[in-house]
Order: structure tokens, then C-alpha cells, then sequence
């Protein structure tokens, strides 16, 4: 099995994404060096300064601050750079701002780390992956967006806690866009082989209510963090690490991630989540669950709603 034979990641941009990422991978020891890029020299600096002295809790790990010519033996980029919405701002003026970043960004690192795996997590996810696998030199299959990862982590999270067992026991994905239309595959989903759908699991029988109501909650996450504390971090942080984890080990793990679909479902052209595996090579294969209708045309919508984005994002004066 193919291996990383260096463990150097990047990470562009230092908020609060990109450090409970830096911090996840540096605690669970999956890096050698964690190198920080961003627009604040000094905030990487202080950023890199604080995590390089716990070391002596993981063992020896380089930490430290640079710009895009550090970036030349990353195996892996972390890009959560973005600017923030100004008063007054459509969410399309804020995603045309994005964009003009990520094409700075594509040129940047296409020049210093042109071999690189990208991994996107700045939202909307699904849109700024497309971008820059447009503004990229690189092949496709080496950028990689978070997708929807962290809603999958949360679906099989408030499952685990309806039905009282451990989530790694929970089989079930959230697919399509990383966003408001995004899709529950509750055709598939199971705990131990035992489809949820209909029937009774661990004593407790299929509830529709309750199932309408674990989805709300994942669906509306989001908002409900962002407005107790202003931003989401610690579990995307973990997906991140995750994801890195993942292709270091060269798993070939089945994960939604978002990707540019070519035909499957009848979706073309836009990138979304569907259970993708994931190794050394960056995305690989596609695993296609059959979908009930339902869930089907569902996934065509959401497909539909990041065209139209794409569409306003080209058309946009």
C-alpha cells in the first residue's frame, strides 16, 4: 500500500477553521510540519508559535508561519482563506470576492505546489471547489472539497444518540449540496446491516417524526452555532484531519466529498457530495447507492440550485 513518505501540510488561512483543523492533525500526530500561510503574517506567526509548544504532549512536530514558496514540499493544502460578508453585501458580491481570491490562490499554488492534494474547505463549499478546479492547472481528481462530510458526521451523530449506540456503528450519508438542499439517504442508511427505513432497530421502532426531526436538526446546524457563537469549527476541524488521515494512509475510504459529477445520476458539470473514494491520488471512484425516487430527484435539485449559483457567479456584472 502506497504511503506519504512526508508528512508536510499546509494550511491557507488561520481562522478559526484552519486552526481547530492545524490543531486536530498536530494532536492526533498525522503531520511532520504544519506550515501556516496567510494575509496576517503576524496572526500565522502567533498561530504557529502557540501550537509548535505542545509538542512535548505529541513529540516533535514543525510548526511555523510562511507564504506560498514554504508550500513546496506540502503533500496536502488545507485552503480555508475567504473573506467575510460587509454590511450591505449580497451573498453573491461575498462569493465573487471569494472567487477572485481562490484564482490568486490557484495561480499561487500552482506555481509552488503544483503536485499537491487541495483540500477545500471555505463555503460554499461546492462552488469554490468547482472554481478552483477551473482556475487550476491540476488535475481534478487533486482537489477535493469537505462536502458533506461534517453534515454526514452529524446526521450518524444525532442517530447514534436517538438509538443509544457508539456513531461509528451508524451507516448513513447526507449527499448533494453542503447546504440547505443537501439530501438524507435514508434508503440506505443502517445501524449493524438493519435498514432504518420502516423498521424497528434496537428495540425502537421507525419514527418519521423523529426522523423528520434528527434531519431539521442536522439541515439547520449551521445557523444554530453560528448564532450562539459566531462560527462552526471544532467538528469541521475534525473532518479536515480526517480527510488528511484518509489519503496519508492511502484508504481508498468511500466518503462524500464533494466532486464533479460526469454523468452519474444524470448530473453533469457540478460539483457535489456523493460517496467518493478517497487515497493517495486524491478522489477516485464513484459508489452510486441506488436512491428511491424521492431521494433522486432531490439530488437533481440540489444539483440544479449550485448550477443556477454558477450561472448568477459567471452572468454577475
Amino acid at each position: 500500500m502506497n504511503t506519504l513518505k512526508r508528512h508536510t501540510v499546509g494550511v491557507v488561512g488561520t481562522g478559526q477553521v484552519g486552526m481547530a483543523a492545524a490543531y486536530a492533525m498536530f494532536q492526533q500526530r498525522a503531520v511532520n510540519e504544519l506550515v501556516f500561510v496567510d494575509v496576517d503574517r503576524k496572526r500565522a506567526e502567533g498561530e504557529a508559535m502557540d501550537l509548535m509548544h505542545g509538542q512535548g504532549y505529541v513529540g516533535r512536530r514543525r510548526v511555523r508561519a510562511g507564504g506560498f514558496d514554504d508550500l513546496v514540499d506540502a503533500q496536502v493544502v488545507v485552503i480555508s482563506a475567504g473573506v467575510g460578508q460587509k454590511p450591505g453585501e449580497s451573498r453573491l458580491q461575498l462569493l465573487r470576492r471569494n472567487a477572485e481570491i481562490f484564482r490568486e490562490l490557484a495561480a499561487q499554488l500552482d506555481r509552488y505546489a503544483p503536485d499537491a492534494i487541495l483540500l477545500i474547505a471555505t463555503n460554499p463549499v461546492d462552488i469554490l471547489t468547482y472554481l478552483m478546479q477551473e482556475y487550476s492547472n491540476r488535475s481534478g481528481d487533486l482537489i477535493i472539497g469537505t462536502g458533506t462530510m461534517l453534515d454526514t458526521t452529524r446526521f450518524r451523530s444525532l442517530l447514534a444518540e436517538y438509538y443509544s449506540v457508539d456513531p461509528r456503528s451508524v451507516h448513513a450519508f447526507i449527499i448533494g449540496e453542503h447546504g440547505d438542499s443537501e439530501v438524507p439517504v435514508w434508503s440506505t442508511a443502517n445501524i449493524a446491516g438493519v435498514r432504518l427505513l420502516d423498521n424497528a432497530v434496537l428495540s425502537k421502532p421507525f419514527d418519521r417524526d423523529a426522523m423528520a426531526e434528527i434531519f431539521h436538526k442536522v439541515r439547520n446546524a449551521a445557523y444554530q452555532i453560528i448564532e450562539r457563537k459566531g462560527y462552526t469549527n471544532w467538528a469541521i476541524g475534525l473532518v479536515i484531519a480526517h480527510l488528511l488521515r484518509t489519503i496519508q494512509d492511502d484508504q481508498n475510504s468511500l466518503l462524500p466529498v464533494s466532486v464533479r459529477l460526469t454523468g452519474e445520476y444524470g448530473i453533469k458539470d457540478v460539483c457535489l457530495s456523493i460517496p467518493t473514494a478517497v487515497g493517495i491520488n486524491g478522489v477516485g471512484y464513484r459508489a452510486l447507492p441506488a436512491l428511491r425516487a424521492e431521494e433522486l430527484a432531490a439530488l437533481r435539485h440540489s444539483a440544479e440550485v449550485l448550477r443556477r449559483t454558477l450561472s448568477d457567479l459567471t452572468s454577475a456584472k
